[in-house]
């Protein structure tokens, strides 16, 4: 599991930040958000981590948009690499309000 006291930040790809902005509408502002409001539910995603451990967060941003963030941890697990970020489907949305 994740050791949240010794993440430290967040580690951004030009283009996965791109993508989020542009396809999804999500700042990179808005996707750090998430991790610093309740509740915040993390779940693996273990279909796609076959090289490195990969993870999906639910949550919401200050301005409480719901929000699907997936991510993957660098650095020695220090850093929060952002590889999507969009609003939940209607399904995410039925999870994070049942937990």
């Amino acid at each position: 599991m994740i050791n949240w006291k010794q993440v430290t930040g967040f580690d951004w790809a030009a283009g996965n930040e791109r993508k989020s902005e542009e396809k999804h509408t999500v700042s990179r502002f808005q996707a750090e958000q998430v991790f610093f409001n309740q509740p915040l539910l993390i779940l693996t995603d273990e279909k796609h981590s076959q090289s490195e451990a990969r993870y999906h967060a639910l949550g919401k941003s200050n301005d409480a948009r719901q929000l699907h963030i997936t991510f993957t941890l660098r650095s020695d697990e220090t850093l929060i690499r952002v590889i999507s970020a969009r609003d939940m489907h209607r399904k995410e949305r039925n999870i994070y309000e049942q937990n």
